[in-house]
């Protein structure tokens, strides 16, 4: 028995040395960072940040390939076919937990083909209306949404997005009738906020930041647990009477099932330096984006979490891609 369970123990450390050796020589080439959507969103903007120094910190290249299509998966497919050599890393939002219920099949298992890598940040969504909706606060719009069923309508980025799920949640935590008007993809919405044509938006406070400052829409409540340091002046949802009611979405980097669990810490372990770096700090905080830089258990608890919550939304609220 002794000698078994010596074999097993030298088979087990001759098996875990060339990943170990091969970590320490790790990178040596450029490093190929997915985001799963177009340039010049929430996803890619974080991801450009974070990779820039990244590289200086690892003393290579981080090349953004922007991979969009089918609600993030194109991009996540990509990235769960990849060598799992540390070479191929993607950034992921909120929409990628929800995919998982989203989708009646993926052509990748999240949790056989990917692996948790960081959080890199958390970003509260943020809810505006309309200049002239007869609502200006949360209560006054949940209550003229209970008094007026199906009269108030919502814009989201798309169906299954954070901003549509989010909405939904809302919907059912108050108890209020609001017809969803899916678009494709935020800045299509916000036209239409302003115009008239919808009265409630959420979004990441990245995009809604300066229309609230230059009264194009008001900003009437951001759905976390504290206020925005950006936005100071906007209250909680909680603050207005909603206990718990939170919606974000948020920003991580996953790789590849298999890739070794040194280079895993590592990335992890410098994501965590970058978000505190004082300039990407500013930065982040700037989008409305709660800077955290987690451990890859830590990130994967999160994303599990995620999962469960939204796949309940999107169960009771039926929500079905179009």
């Amino acid at each position: 028995m002794m000698q078994r369970r010596q074999f097993n123990l030298g088979l087990a450390a001759a098996l875990a040395a060339p990943a170990a050796a091969f970590a320490q020589n790790w990178p040596g080439k450029p490093i190929r960072l997915i985001v799963p959507y177009p340039p010049g969103g929430f996803t890619d903007v974080t991801a450009r940040l974070i990779g820039q120094k990244l590289g200086e910190r690892l003393g290579q290249t981080v090349v953004v390939d922007n991979k969009s299509g089918a609600n993030g998966t194109l991009g996540v497919d990509a990235l769960a076919k990849a060598p799992a050599d540390g070479y191929t890393l993607a950034v992921v939002i909120a929409a990628h937990a929800a995919n998982t219920t989203l989708y009646a099949k993926l052509p990748y298992d999240p949790r056989k083909d990917l692996a948790a890598v960081s959080l890199i940040g958390i970003s509260p969504l943020v809810a505006a209306v309309n200049n002239d909706a007869p609502f200006k606060t949360v209560p006054e719009l949940i209550a003229y949404a209970k008094k007026n069923p199906g009269k108030v309508s919502f814009g989201s980025s798309g169906n299954g997005s954070a901003v549509h799920l989010t909405t939904e949640l809302l919907k059912s935590v108050a108890g209020a009738d609001m017809v969803h008007i899916p678009y494709r993809g935020a800045a299509a919405a916000l036209t239409d906020l302003m115009g008239g044509q919808i009265q409630l938006f959420m979004d990441a406070a990245q995009g809604l930041i300066q229309p609230g400052r230059s009264g194009k829409v008001r900003l009437i409540g951001v759905a976390a647990e504290k206020r925005l340091p950006v936005l100071p002046e906007v209250p909680t949802f909680i603050e207005q009477g909603l206990s718990g009611f939170t919606g974000s979405t948020w920003a991580g980097l996953l790789a590849p099932a298999g890739t070794p669990q040194p280079i895993l810490r590592r990335v992890a372990e410098e994501v965590a330096q970058i978000v505190r770096m004082d300039d990407v700090k500013a930065k982040l905080e700037a989008m409305g984006t709660i800077p955290v830089g987690s451990s890859p258990a830590e990130f994967d608890g999160f994303i599990n979490a995620e999962t469960a919550k939204w796949g309940k939304v999107i169960r009771e609220a039926r929500v079905v891609l179009e």
